[in-house]
């Protein structure tokens, strides 16, 4: 176990960026993936092509492993052209094999096709099904590769890859945002209800002259964009296909619905600090669970303190409403990685200790409240209270900026049973004396108003009204 297997994870992140000819799109694609790295760290990949080349002419790499243990720099001087889509990979459906790594590309009578996708697919057994009747496919081992055939399976019956993709999500249930990259034409679509993000993005023309008019992208996140030196135009709509060509962008919004429900978990927890979603920034939100915490129930503390990275933003926000002082308690090792070293079993239980330490002069003596994104297991929570204790704090009380985590996620999280979930088979009080607090408070349903506004939500995992 390392301090994130106690956590909810997001199933992956995706990037795909249309440039003008002449420009090698693939160090923009790499840079876009480290930037989404913390949405899935099993698998990363990339397809590059040339929107003048043959229609075939798709160059592609993933494997297992971090964007920097995929790609090198003889990568990125292979893997040229001017259109490409990029992928890191957290598995909740197929295993953490590279077979499932993604892009998937496929060639078809009219062409060839590079998808990525983030989300899951509930209905994806149907599919495979319908599409084994009609000697589709046979060996798909995951819903992104039943989603690709999908939409090839349309392709080759229809005049775009557009109307293939309108054609085809339409027997999709789930949550989903997918990149398409023809030779000729990049294409993103997100699910109805928007339950995962997509967001559109330009490259300005720079002084420099690297950068020409029509260089557009597509990510999970705004940060992605940022990172590569681009702006956000805005949130691609939920149901909205964007199809981006030599002649700019073009926006079909006949699936488009009036009932949304975006995933609340990008808020609480997956997308990084400094996104904006939907309108809402992120670090923002944040900050508001957590004064909308400390209103909730006050506690004698001498310190609030946030646990690295996800935890910190909230504990800002207890803190402002409170009045007790924020603290940094924890040294983060940030370079701990994944070892080549496969661990023992007694390794695996003090991983929270070699990725976190507490500083002693900061907790020694000290009531604390300690401020944590999620419980979902207890195992992280239990060890970080145990550490602080043996620091010398006096008492250690939690307070959690999510509601109790219930119930399964469908929609591309990797909970899918509710006897994963500690709080699901266990009171507050058993929770509480579980992981060695003083006291633990949860934020409720209703505080989410605080946090997102008015934000059309989806809150399947703490209510079992699921929206799909």
């Amino acid at each position: 176990m390392n301090l994130t297997s106690d956590k909810p994870h997001e199933e992956c992140g995706v990037f795909g960026i249309y440039a003008p000819v002449g420009t090698n799109v693939s160090k923009y694609i790499y840079h876009g993936l480290i930037a989404l790295q913390h949405r899935g760290q099993e698998a990363a990949g990339m397809a590059v092509s040339d929107t003048e080349g043959p229609l075939g002419n798709l160059r592609i790499k993933k494997r297992l492993g971090l964007v920097s243990e995929v790609f090198h720099p003889e990568d990125i001087e292979r893997l040229s052209g001017n259109i490409g889509v990029g992928h890191v990979r957290y598995s909740t459906t197929g295993g953490s094999t590279e077979e499932n790594a993604q892009p998937i590309a496929m060639n078809h009578i009219k062409g060839s096709l590079a998808i990525v996708h983030n989300g899951n697919i509930v209905n994806v057994n149907e599919l495979k099904e319908a599409q084994m009747y009609r000697g589709l496919a046979y060996y798909t081992t995951s819903d992104s590769e039943v989603l690709a055939y999908e939409i090839v399976g349309e392709r080759v019956k229809t005049g775009s890859i557009e109307e293939a993709i309108k054609n085809s999500t339409q027997r999709l249930r789930g949550g989903y945002a997918v990149i398409a990259m023809s030779p000729r034409k990049m294409v993103g679509v997100r699910d109805p209800f928007g339950i995962k993000p997509l967001i559109l993005g330009e490259i300005p023309n720079s002084d420099a002259g690297l950068w020409q008019s029509g260089t557009y992208i597509l990510a999970s996140e705004s940060a992605a964009i940022l990172a590569v030196g681009g702006e956000i135009i805005r949130d691609v709509e939920p149901g909205e296909i964007i199809s981006i060509t030599k002649d700019g962008i073009q926006s079909d919004r006949t699936l488009c619905r009036n009932k949304r429900a975006h995933c609340i978990f990008e808020y609480i927890y997956f997308a990084r600090d400094d996104s904006v979603m939907d309108g809402i920034e992120v670090h923002e939100a944040r900050v508001n669970a957590g004064r909308a915490l400390a209103r909730k129930s006050k506690v004698d503390a001498d310190i609030v303190v946030g646990v690295p990275d996800s935890g910190l933003s909230a504990a800002e926000g207890y803190a402002l409403e409170s009045g007790i002082p924020f603290a940094l308690a924890f040294h983060k090792n940030s370079y701990i990685g994944r070892s080549f070293i496969k661990p023992t079993d007694e390794e695996r239980q003090n991983a929270v200790h070699m990725k976190l330490s507490v500083l002693k002069s900061v907790v020694e003596g000290k009531s604390i409240v300690i401020i944590d994104d999620s419980i979902v297991r207890g195992t992280t929570m239990r060890q970080l209270i145990e550490m602080l204790k043996e620091a010398g704090a006096k008492k250690v009380h939690v307070r959690i900026s999510s509601p109790p985590f219930l119930y399964p996620c469908y929609y591309g999280t990797d909970v899918p049973t509710s006897k994963q979930l500690i709080a699901s088979e266990h009171s507050a009080e058993d929770v509480r004396k579980t992981v060695g607090a003083d006291s633990l408070e949860y934020l409720s349903i209703e505080d989410f108003k605080m946090m997102v506004g008015e934000l059309p939500i989806c809150t399947a995992c703490f209510t079992n009204e699921y929206p799909v």
